[in-house]
């Protein structure tokens, strides 16, 4: 081999190497990106919100929804817990939206009522979500007008879930997302979709 050939080889060598090197800032930053900006993984842990989700359910969260519109009532969202007593840095819950701001909410005789935009006449929730004969008890009467920026949400499984019965109002500061995909359990795999969640609740 020439000296001419070595070093088109060479150079050709340098070539794919620069080439690789660029994929992988790209394949980086957009990482980054869809990472910091639009999705993210999320591990349910524990068992407040079946039989919409299980524990171990493995889902990619949509961070992107919310940066352009608000949650809806019946939309299941996944928000941080840092604003708890017993909350951790980093800690995620994932609960269903009831009451809106500005709402009015009252859960009794098992219960849950919602007076929109605390008007004088409230809509008890059928809540079809709910396994069969589930009912919504509560450690103290709930009667309460949601302010502004504030939701009320409870998890689906009533008799297992810590919520807004326990610490009352979320701030939409405190919340990350909404459910986009269903990757684990691979016999589970699912799109959520807005009607998925609010579709005949409405």
């Amino acid at each position: 081999m020439n000296t001419q050939e070595t070093q088109n080889d060479t150079n050709r060598w340098k070539s794919e190497l620069w080439d690789f090197i660029k994929t992988l800032i790209i394949f980086g930053i957009v990482y980054f990106v869809v990472r910091t900006y639009i999705a993210q993984p999320f591990l349910v842990r524990g068992r407040s919100m079946e039989e919409t989700f299980s524990d171990g359910d493995y889902l990619i969260v949509d961070e992107l929804s919310y940066k352009i519109r608000t949650p809806k009532r019946y939309e299941v969202i996944v928000f941080e817990t840092g604003f708890l007593p017993s909350g951790a840095d980093q800690s995620y819950y994932i609960k269903r939206v009831i009451g809106l701001p500005g709402d009015r909410v009252v859960i009794q005789d098992g219960k849950v009522t919602v007076y929109e935009g605390n008007s004088e006449n409230g809509t008890q929730l059928e809540e079809k979500y709910l396994t069969k004969g589930i009912i919504t008890q509560s450690p103290e009467p709930v009667d309460v007008v949601l302010s502004e920026n504030k939701y009320f949400v409870l998890g689906d499984n009533r008799g297992n879930s810590a919520d807004s019965r326990y610490w009352g109002e979320l701030d939409i500061s405190y919340i990350v997302g909404k459910p986009l995909l269903r990757l684990y359990p691979f016999n589970t795999l699912t799109v959520f979709t807005q009607e998925t969640f609010i579709g005949d609740n409405q």
